[in-house]
């Protein structure tokens, strides 16, 4: 199993450090051709709109077709470039996800906040850490919620492809990827 994390911006290597923690084999993806060799993609926090700009034409289509045909786990950027729809302003989203989104809903950096609150990964209270984080609007049928904020979701899942509003990889616990990792291992054994 080899995971690839969208290498353009963001803290992608906290994602890699983490998946390694959880034993997979992790590839920091930066051009088009590298998506062949991957059984499962990451794409981190950053800036949605950058993501676009760097991606080009070629690549964005080669990332398109990745997350509609294999597992992929968006956080915060990477949550807006899975969405349907993107507010705040309009951009966009890969459609990878039946979720309407809204860029920095709750504030600026300077609001950046950690919280703790129940998830369907466990019984103890899942550590969120949001950083100029987007909020899910609405989502939509076959969508389901693992975890909320204030009623809104923060980490939701459809089929394959998982988006958190938040930062996992910036919290000590690590289930968020784990529950990340078994949707590859089930993928591929399709």
């Amino acid at each position: 199993m080899i995971i690839g994390v969208l290498a353009l911006q963001g803290d992608f290597d906290a994602h890699r450090r983490r998946l390694e923690e959880l034993v997979a084999e992790v590839v920091l993806v930066r051009k088009a051709d590298q998506f062949d060799g991957i059984d499962g993609l990451v794409i981190p926090g950053g800036e949605s709109s950058t993501f676009l700009k760097l991606l080009g034409p070629g690549t964005l289509q080669k990332l398109s077709d990745f997350v509609h045909s294999k597992p992929t786990f968006g956080t915060c950027a990477g949550a807006i470039m899975l969405a349907k729809e993107v507010e705040n302003p309009h951009q966009p989203g890969l459609n990878a996800i039946d979720m309407t989104i809204r860029r920095n809903a709750y504030g600026r950096q300077i609001d950046s906040t950690i919280v703790e609150a129940a998830s369907a990964l466990g019984e103890e209270p899942l550590e969120m850490v949001f950083i100029r984080a987007p909020r899910i609007e609405k989502v939509g049928p076959g969508v389901e919620v693992l975890a909320k904020r204030d009623d809104y979701p923060v980490l939701v899942r459809k089929g394959s492809v998982m988006a958190a509003t938040f930062h996992p990889e910036l919290s000590a616990d690590k289930r968020v990827h784990a529950e990340f990792l078994k949707l590859v291992r089930n993928g591929s054994r399709r």
